[in-house]
């Protein structure tokens, strides 16, 4: 289960195995979280859209990262 807060720069997730329930919770300290909209009250994500989500990334629009040059 998540939850998102009204400004959007906060998320909650709560994560329950056999043994027992965890709560997660991350703000971004810039920007909002992009989240998707709901289909009947039902968020579907991926695991790697999920992924993008929590680290702060727009998961519809991901952008390629510069990727270093080989120094030789």
């Amino acid at each position: 289960m998540l939850n998102v807060v009204r400004l959007g720069d906060l998320i909650k997730c709560l994560y329950w195995r056999d043994g027992g329930l965890c709560l997660f919770a991350k703000r971004l300290e810039r920007g909002r979280f992009a989240w998707p909209r709901a289909d009947g009250g039902v968020v579907s994500l991926t695991s790697a859209q999920l992924g993008l989500l929590l680290e702060g990334f727009d998961w519809r629009q991901p952008v390629d990262a510069a990727r270093p040059c080989s120094a030789l």
